[in-house]
């Protein structure tokens, strides 16, 4: 169900790791949580963002909910289309939804991320 090619956090995002770059977005199970997204609030291209601190938010019909940082970085790019598309994030969370890039500061980091069968028994605690 979690795609295998990605890193995971208990905070329900996402990782996508291709060398120093990285792009973020929150897991199906996030999105289904939240239910429909209505706008995305993203930080900057340029933005420093550390780990475990808050870097946006992602408001939906039922609440706003912060998005951690999953690693110390640099903001590189921005999915513009989720100003005009929110939607994207419940259509297509691995894809299309995709939010931010960064460029890592610290690579020893990614080894706090979760593998995607080590999420998905996250998931399944939660959800019992």
């Amino acid at each position: 169900m979690y795609p295998d090619e990605l890193s995971y956090t208990r905070e329900h995002e996402w990782i996508r790791v291709d060398g120093e770059e990285c792009t973020i977005g929150i897991t199906a199970y996030a999105q289904d949580e939240l239910g429909d997204v209505v706008y995305v609030e993203l930080p900057a291209v340029g933005a420093a963002v550390t780990r475990n601190d808050p870097f946006g938010a992602v408001e939906s019909v039922k609440a706003v909910s912060d998005l951690f940082a999953p690693l110390t970085g640099e903001v590189t790019a921005l999915n513009d289309e989720l100003d005009a598309a929110p939607e994207l994030v419940n259509k297509d969370p691995y894809g299309a939804g995709w939010m931010v890039k960064i460029r890592l500061n610290d690579t020893d980091e990614l080894a706090a991320l979760m593998d995607a069968a080590a999420y998905e028994g996250l998931v399944n605690e939660l959800r019992s």
